[in-house]
């Protein structure tokens, strides 16, 4: 019983230490974070497989709450249940609100200095290098089929584009979007095999 107990221990304390590194050494926001969460929980520690890891982004993003914090969640309570979804949902959230914290009251004079300015400048530009690491990798393991396929470069073009020319597009209605595609394609094979076997 007690061993038992120290590896729930264990367990929480590595949730905890590894989603707090992810919490301090990312900048950029959650989509920044999305590659450094692959990195430590799919093939570092192997918490969870890299379906699941696209699988809890696309829901996190779906549900309300930053995207990083979601993924964190979830694979707290996928390694050790309730105590682990707050462990590691403690963890990735308790650095950036000390830091935030104790920088609130200078950060005016910071961004005043050149060389801070400059170092954000430099951040600002590793985090969008993050964004684009996550974002290959989740293309170069997506299933090769078609669809998926289709949706992704779909969206790739109509995103940049809304953009460039000053068009209103939400990237959660381009998922749902692309669900109900999904789905209804899906809905569509399965009565047409429904048939099919019927008429045997």
């Amino acid at each position: 019983m007690n061993s038992e107990k120290k590896q729930n221990r264990g367990a929480l304390a590595s949730l905890f230490f590894t989603f707090a590194r992810i919490g301090v050494f990312t900048f950029g926001g959650g989509y920044a974070m999305l590659s450094m969460i692959e990195h430590q929980c799919v093939e570092g520690k192997q918490w969870i497989t890299h379906d699941e890891m696209m699988d809890v982004t696309v829901i996190a993003e779906s549900t309300p709450g930053p995207i990083a914090i979601n993924c964190a969640t979830f694979v707290g309570w996928k390694l050790a249940g309730l105590a682990g979804a707050l462990a590691a949902t403690l963890g990735i959230v308790l650095p950036s609100f000390l830091i935030i914290f104790f920088l609130a009251g200078a950060i005016d004079r910071l961004m005043a200095m050149d060389a801070a300015a400059g170092a954000f400048r430099g951040v600002r530009l590793a985090a969008g290098v993050l964004i684009l690491d996550a974002g290959i990798t989740m293309l170069r393991k997506m299933p090769k089929k078609p669809l998926p396929r289709t949706i992704a470069a779909l969206s790739a073009v109509i995103l940049p584009a809304a953009g460039l020319f000053s068009l209103r597009v939400s990237a959660l209605g381009l998922m749902l979007s692309g669900g109900a595609v999904s789905l209804g394609l899906f809905l569509l094979q399965q009565g047409r095999s429904g048939k099919g076997g019927g008429g045997k």
